[in-house]
């Protein structure tokens, strides 16, 4: 196996004379070699500098050049960041390719990876074809921004739009380090000033609009013609992405979800992981160096097909088997009616929707990305407040695997208004585990792109899509879908306290009838030690309580990093604290508030930023504030505020 020889700080030119820093492996002696690119915000020099670690030596000791890149206007690269994805950011990654495959040391044929953010723009640059790129691995993101993004889901406008818009405020306010940016102060100045307050300016893109299909590769799947591997987990929010690319991209595509959350599946809960990087290798070598690997032959869905567990929102292990499919499996579908015959109720149709807005508390994160608490946890208590739809116990096992399809018909007292779905399977103890969910602003029932307002008291007919699954229902549990029109922290609620009248429905449920052969995994690869030392340990704690008087729910979270060091000599560390509060019978009682701290020093240099956000609504306006304050040493050297109002015109 060759030595690898890093270069901490490559220095990448764009064609505006931007320059762009790149953390760079490649193998020494290895002549030519292909090379393979993540470009993402998130700092290679100490943010995700462990977790690079554990992914890219591996891979160019394999034979391969890898680069880590900070976008324009993060970690060390020159440039300002005004938003995700835009057409700045993929001119720039066309430009890494182009210059990768300029080098010497490279054979011209580039590959691009990256989980969430680099899943993204992964599979954007790949649907703009530049000529070098010759194969992608997309872990964990969407093929559409719109419909399947942290900003809005099925139309319903999502918590973490204002949550991930915090996290960006606060991690795009931290400088270069010193040690690479002799002019850091100036740049950091300047990084201040342009640092966007971007939650406003997603939540008013309330329809399917231009700014959402910018980006979403499912506009035009003949664009995605290179070989795409796709990743994704159960646990994860992204899901859908896997079936989706597989079904309908112009290229080869394979795809594999796990039981995992929002991380690389060679260091990701729930396990059992697998080993991703031996995955990626076989991918890279067949389509980089055209090297026959037989990833062909491989099944065009690996997926881990879950078996009944205690609800454990910090769940450790999965129980289950992996099973490999074709991109179309033979499914058989099967239609229950809501009521008696196929899913009873304790009461009959027609029956209300009139959820509390506290319902919701067991949803977990969008995109839980560790074992603290957030993954979705058990169901029961929020099925005691949904409209539940409830099986006989199952005399044998069933395997559902796909998406579930809902049709209901409801008549609405507002004109605005969501339903959600879930799909939980219910064991002999009462406990539900949540098996898929889907949620649809009803606004939206013909389409995003051009959302109608309810007529009250008129009956119309829904049709809901949940989110992927692959589970398998025990003998002696039951299937329940439980319905709610409130799902709160996940979903901002509706503007009024509205009531869903249900007069008829079904759901069409993916039946796996046989069954499916084995997949056997390669074992994942050990972690390297981590090479960071840390100064002080972290913590973190996720608490609900209720105003025994008024029924008043908190919901805290808070994280704290610990500080640690950088073998380079650079200390970093962060604290978060969210708080989100509601009261059972009032919508407008929500309120978002979130807390960011982010530290950074070296010697006698220290600095220091803290983002205060918080989001309350009216019956007419989403309100969304925010304060950016930085301190370098002691001193505070800059402050902004930020108070937006957002028309709902939809939400």
């Amino acid at each position: 196996m060759p030595t690898v020889k890093e270069v901490p700080d490559q220095r990448i030119a764009m064609p505006d004379g931007v320059l762009l820093s790149a953390r760079l492996w490649r193998p020494v002696g290895s002549g030519r070699v292909p090379a393979i690119v993540e470009m993402i915000p998130y700092r290679k020099r100490d943010g995700t500098a462990a977790r690079d670690e554990a992914i890219h030596p591996w891979i160019a000791a394999q034979g391969y050049a890898c680069l880590r890149v900070d976008l324009r206007g993060t970690g060390d690269s020159d440039g300002l960041l005004t938003d995700e994805y835009t057409p700045q950011e993929l001119e720039d990654a066309c430009a890494v390719i182009a210059w990768v495959a300029a080098q010497g040391w490279c054979t011209g044929a580039v590959g691009m990876m990256g989980k969430s953010w680099g899943a993204f723009n992964a599979l954007q640059v790949a649907a703009l074809q530049p000529p070098a790129l010759k194969a992608v691995i997309a872990v964990c993101g969407t093929v559409d921004r719109f419909g399947e993004d942290i900003h809005f889901k099925g139309g319903c406008l999502l918590a973490e739009n204002f949550g991930w818009a915090s996290v960006m405020l606060s991690y795009s306010s931290r400088p270069a380090d010193p040690v690479l940016r002799a002019d850091w102060r100036e740049d950091w100045l300047a990084r201040l000033e342009a640092n966007p307050w971007l939650a406003p300016r997603w939540a008013g893109h309330q329809t399917r609009d231009g700014y959402w299909r910018h980006g979403s590769v499912c506009e035009d799947w003949s664009k995605l013609t290179v070989p795409i591997l796709a990743i994704g987990g159960w646990a994860d929010g992204y899901m859908n992405m896997v079936g989706a690319l597989v079904r309908n991209a112009a290229g080869p595509v394979k795809g594999i979800v796990g039981p995992w959350v929002h991380l690389y599946p060679h260091m990701a809960v729930p396990s059992p992981r697998i080993g991703f990087l031996t995955e990626s290798l076989r991918w890279w070598d067949r389509w980089l160096k055209d090297e026959e690997t037989g990833v062909e032959a491989d099944p065009a869905l690996r997926l881990f097909l879950q078996e009944a567990d205690a609800p454990d929102p910090s769940a450790q292990s999965r129980a289950g088997r992996w099973i490999g499919l074709p991109d179309r499996p033979a499914l058989a579908t099967l239609t229950l009616a809501l009521g008696p015959g196929g899913l009873r109720p304790e009461v009959r149709l027609p029956a209300h929707i009139a959820t509390a807005q506290t319902l919701g508390a067991a949803a977990g994160e969008y995109f839980p990305t560790g074992d603290h608490a957030e993954m979705a946890g058990d169901q029961s208590a929020d099925d005691a407040l949904s409209l539940c739809f409830d099986g006989l116990p199952v005399t044998k096992p069933m395997a559902l695997v796909g998406r579930a399809n809902l049709r209901l018909t409801l008549t609405s007292d507002q004109p605005t208004g969501f339903v959600v779905a879930r799909l939980c399977d219910v064991a002999p103890d009462g406990t539900s585990t949540r098996i898929a969910h889907g949620m649809l602003n009803l606004c939206h029932r013909a389409g995003s792109a051009d959302p109608v307002l309810l007529e009250p008291g008129q009956p119309m007919l829904v049709l809901l899509t949940l989110d992927a699954m692959a589970h398998r229902l025990a003998p002696g549990h039951r299937l329940r879908l439980a319905l709610s029109n409130s799902y709160w922290p996940f979903l901002w609620p509706s503007a009024r306290a509205g009531v869903l009248m249900l007069s008829a429905g079904a759901v069409g449920l993916p039946i796996l009838p046989e069954p499916a052969p084995d997949w056997q995994p390669p074992p994942p690869e050990p972690l390297p030690a981590p090479r960071q030392r840390m100064l002080r340990p972290g913590a973190w704690s996720r608490q609900t309580v209720v105003d025994p008087d008024t029924g008043r729910q908190t919901l805290t979270i808070t994280e704290d990093s610990g500080d640690t060091v950088e073998p380079h000599g650079l200390t970093h560390g962060e604290t978060m604290e969210e708080v989100w509060q509601i009261t059972p019978d009032d919508p407008l009682s929500a309120v978002g508030s979130i807390r960011w701290e982010q530290r950074l020093s070296r010697g006698d240099w220290r600095v220091r930023t803290l983002v205060e956000t918080e989001m309350t609504a009216t019956e007419t306006d989403l309100r969304m504030q925010a304060r950016l304050t930085a301190w370098e040493g002691d001193v505070q050297i800059f402050q902004r505020d930020w108070d937006d109002l957002v028309p709902r015109r939809y939400v």
